[in-house]
């Protein structure tokens, strides 16, 4: 018969069906999550690579801002001629180079014709630009792009072809072999460079209409997938500054992805194996770690109750396990004995206490209280002779002697209560509440339970010293209206229970705890209760009153 709440039954409803399931899901859908996985990180890393390319460009188109800037601050301290002979060390970066007068005259230029044809046709736009937009070289119709400065009347102009700082930006990002294409777009339109080639958007379909490139020529940075019928295309786009161009990347996901794919297609066969050992690990973990561990944590819950047995009986498993088992049983031995030797010292001790209560109980009895009951008889005596002043100061000296009998007849009857021997621990108790209501002023209820029945001689004083204890307690501390003692005679236990209605307090779990919060008469009764081989306990919170509970196992 299959029980639920069995080891086995729990550890494969919480652990091996979930984790069959999760590796059967993940066999199952491994491939497709995988491929989603792998969609993302491509467009991230195309999106990276493309801003860097951007990045490079931009780079570049102000590396030769500042180089026609200084020409033109170089330019305003020599003569043209002379400043264009010095711009040896940044003309590579260029293909022609022009100083012009204000008003666009060519003073200085590497090909003054040609310059001619670009001044007559650019020159509002240079003066208003930094950067020209390209425009068709006036020779070979190719895009030429322009870059000027003035200061102090002349205007520096540089002219390169965009092209050369596509190449140099995509070699630094762009590894030889990759199946990339790349697209340069001018704000209106104009194609200026394209590495590689694809039929994605289709022969015939404007650039300008190719995915990305509307976004990044409103200056937005971002990834999209285009589907070609055949397979799925990443596109990452990104303006490029200051010119506004628009920088499209494209690459087919399927050509970079396949070999990494193909190795995901094998995760069953990798699963299936990692199945069977994880289940092999449970069941073995089950049977030599998990209920071993399970078996003797409840024998040492029993150990901490004071059941030294509970940890003999073997509980099997691992070594670790057994060595664990091993050390619990010398250590409940150790306290074993540690714990009768101290029920000995506390038994020799109260033994002692008890011995010199009654010898004092004795001495007050037969030497004190006799003395005392003379000299009020001799009072007595003379103030039938006395007069006047004289018998009123008798009269005062034999109460106070009577009162001083009284009260040591009460404190021999605390430190022996010879009615305990006599009458037995209920009538004792009985007598105890009566005369505490006397000495606390509040109610002191007795409450005997089942049939009453002589104990052994020790345990019946520790009952009744616990009882006088706590009722001292209530006294003290409780600011109580009531308190009850309760003695109940059940068939195999005597319960002994000290209640009242005071003020409380924070009780602890541990009665040697008790020490910590000034509560040393508590901390007496538990080593009395644990001498006579009972259970003790305190149940007390603020404003809930205490209850004092001892319980004695027959």
């Amino acid at each position: 018969m299959i029980r639920l709440r069995s080891l086995s039954v729990q550890l494969f409803l919480f652990t091996v069906l979930p984790l069959t399931l999760l590796l059967a899901a993940i066999a199952i859908g491994g491939l497709s999550l995988h491929q989603r996985a792998m969609r993302q990180m491509v467009g991230e890393r195309d999106e990276r690579t493309t801003r860097a390319a951007a990045a490079a460009m931009e780079e570049q188109l102000q590396r030769r801002a500042a180089a026609v800037a200084n020409l033109a601050l170089h330019a305003a301290h020599v003569s043209p001629a002379t400043a264009l002979a010095d711009s040896a060390a940044f003309r590579d970066d260029f293909t022609a180079l022009a100083i012009l007068g204000p008003e666009g005259e060519v003073q200085a230029a590497d090909d003054p014709e040609w310059w001619g044809q670009v001044v007559e046709s650019q020159w509002q736009s240079i003066a208003d630009n930094a950067f020209v937009p390209a425009f068709p070289d006036p020779r070979t119709g190719a895009p030429v792009v322009l870059v000027a400065s003035a200061t102090e009347g002349i205007v520096t102009v540089g002219a390169f072809d965009p092209a050369v700082i596509a190449r140099d930006a995509l070699s630094r990002v762009v590894r030889p072999g990759d199946h990339t294409v790349a697209y340069l777009i001018a704000p209106d339109g104009t194609l200026l460079y394209q590495t590689g080639h694809t039929d994605s958007a289709g022969h015939d379909t404007p650039i300008v209409d190719h995915p990305g490139v509307a976004e990044a020529l409103r200056g937005e940075i971002g990834t999209t997938f285009l589907d070609t019928g055949s397979d799925e295309h990443v596109v990452s786009f990104t303006p490029v500054s200051p010119v506004g161009w628009a920088l499209v990347m494209e690459e087919a996901w399927r050509e970079m992805t396949d070999p990494l794919l193909r190795q995901t297609e094998l995760a069953p066969f990798i699963l299936l194996p990692a199945l069977a050992i994880a289940l092999a690990g449970l069941w073995f973990a089950a049977r030599q770690i998990v209920q071993p561990l399970q078996d003797l944590a409840a024998r040492t819950t029993a150990l901490g109750r004071g059941e030294f047995d509970a940890v003999r009986e073997p509980v099997g498993g691992i070594g670790e396990i057994r060595q664990l088992q091993s050390e619990l049983i010398s250590m409940a031995r150790r306290l074993q004995m540690a714990q009768q030797g101290l029920r000995d010292y506390l038994g020799a001790l109260t033994t002692g206490q008890e011995e010199e209560r009654h010898r004092l109980a004795r001495e007050l009895h037969d030497d004190t209280i006799q003395s005392l009951i003379a000299l009020n008889q001799r009072i007595q005596l003379a103030r039938t002779k006395a007069t006047g002043s004289a018998d009123a100061q008798l009269a005062e000296m034999e109460a106070l002697a009577t009162a001083t009998i009284v009260d040591l007849r009460r404190m021999t009857r605390d430190l022996r209560p010879s009615y305990l021997d006599d009458l037995g621990l209920a009538p004792a108790l009985d007598l105890l509440a009566r005369d505490q209501a006397t000495t606390l002023g509040i109610p002191v209820d007795f409450i005997s339970k089942g049939e009453a029945r002589r104990l052994p001689h020790e345990t019946e004083l520790a009952y009744y010293r616990i009882a006088q204890e706590a009722l001292r307690n209530v006294g003290r501390h409780a600011k109580a209206s009531r308190a009850v003692v309760s003695l109940e005679f059940a068939p195999d236990k005597t319960i002994l229970t000290v209640s009242d209605d005071g003020v409380g307090f924070d009780a602890t779990e541990r009665a040697v705890e008790l020490a910590r919060g000034s509560h040393f008469g508590l901390l007496g009764a538990s080593e009395r209760a644990e001498a006579v081989g009972a259970r003790f306990e305190v149940v007390s919170e603020p404003g809930k009153g205490t209850k004092v509970v001892v319980t004695s196992i027959e």
